[in-house]
């Protein structure tokens, strides 16, 4: 259906093309073309080019609402521009595979103690010594 409409656009968009062209120029624009006769009466006689005119011209308009309507229904629900930036992949394609934030470093981590102004983090997943242990290994001879 769609194809049949476009069809009888295109053909009807040729014919007024060429009905335009064979009407004789009134001489309104740049002041060239053919005589003065008609430019200052108040109406001229509808001639069959202009009348074919109006025809072509409602026709075409005609196929051209039918086209957007026909176009309308078959369309996907959204924008182009919706449909372009869902379409788009989330990560690259390219390059190293992102880190993760939770194994990133913080920020006064990476800086010596002299610039944060404060002493560096101390490691407090180590285990702790039990406190029954000797505090030093018991000396031999005495």
């Amino acid at each position: 259906m769609e194809n049949v409409v476009l069809v009888i656009h295109l053909i009807l968009a040729l014919c007024l093309i060429g009905v335009v062209l064979l009407q004789r120029s009134e001489g309104g624009g740049l002041g060239m073309g053919g005589g003065g006769g008609g430019v200052m009466t108040g109406r001229q006689a509808a001639t069959a080019l202009a009348k074919l005119t109006w025809v072509f011209a409602a026709g075409f308009f005609a196929t051209s609402v039918t086209l957007t309507i026909l176009a309308a229904r078959s369309a996907s629900v959204g924008s182009v521009v919706d449909q372009t930036t869902t379409s788009a992949p989330a990560t690259p394609t390219t390059g190293p595979a992102p880190v993760p934030k939770s194994t990133l470093p913080a920020a006064s981590d990476l800086l010596p103690p002299s610039a944060t102004g404060t002493a560096p983090a101390t490691d407090t997943t180590a285990p702790a010594a039990p406190s029954n242990a000797p505090a030093a290994p018991p000396r031999a001879g005495n």
